[in-house]
């Protein structure tokens, strides 16, 4: 699955008082010395500085791995599918991919979208594990599972590029 990024410059989120993770604002909190974020409800401990940044990008691939995992393991089971590996990646042009093999690649990126666009890339890629093409075959089994898939692949279409830190 492609992504448009990149295309407009976005102030970086890392300087502001808030991120979005799937679909709600996380409140930041600078602590000077702190090497890690920690999550505490609907605050997101960071350290202070330059090392905000690359400890935020750490904290959702971490996290990234946790609920896609999740996500993909139950929409295997409900289709009747497996995977042979997953990676997490910062993948400047894909939002996700399947190979013929059934390797899953995801970008962490995602996390900063709403929660549903997610479940729709994850359904995106299990359908990709029964036809590895974009065929009409494909798309009905993307639609019997994500009946809503064409709203988020638009919204996703139109905010992907807004998906930075």
């Amino acid at each position: 699955m492609t992504a448009s990024q990149g295309r407009s410059p976005v102030r970086r989120r890392a300087e502001r008082a808030t991120v979005p993770y799937m679909g709600r604002s996380l409140a930041l909190v600078r602590q000077a010395g702190r090497t890690h974020v920690h999550r505490r409800g609907e605050l997101l401990l960071v350290p202070a500085g330059a090392a905000a940044l690359p400890a935020l990008e750490r904290f959702y691939r971490r996290c990234a791995r946790v609920e896609i995992a999740a996500r993909l393991d139950r929409a295997c089971r409900v289709a009747g599918s497996s995977y042979s590996s997953l990676a997490i990646r910062n993948q400047r042009t894909r939002w996700a991919s399947c190979s013929a093999k059934g390797a899953m690649s995801f970008n962490w990126r995602l996390l900063l979208g709403p929660e549903p666009v997610l479940d729709y890339v994850v359904w995106h890629e299990v359908c990709h594990l029964h036809f590895l093409d974009h065929s009409p075959r494909f798309w009905a089994l993307v639609a019997r599972f994500c009946p809503d898939h064409r709203e988020h692949a638009r919204w996703l279409r139109r905010h992907g590029a807004t998906l930075v830190l």
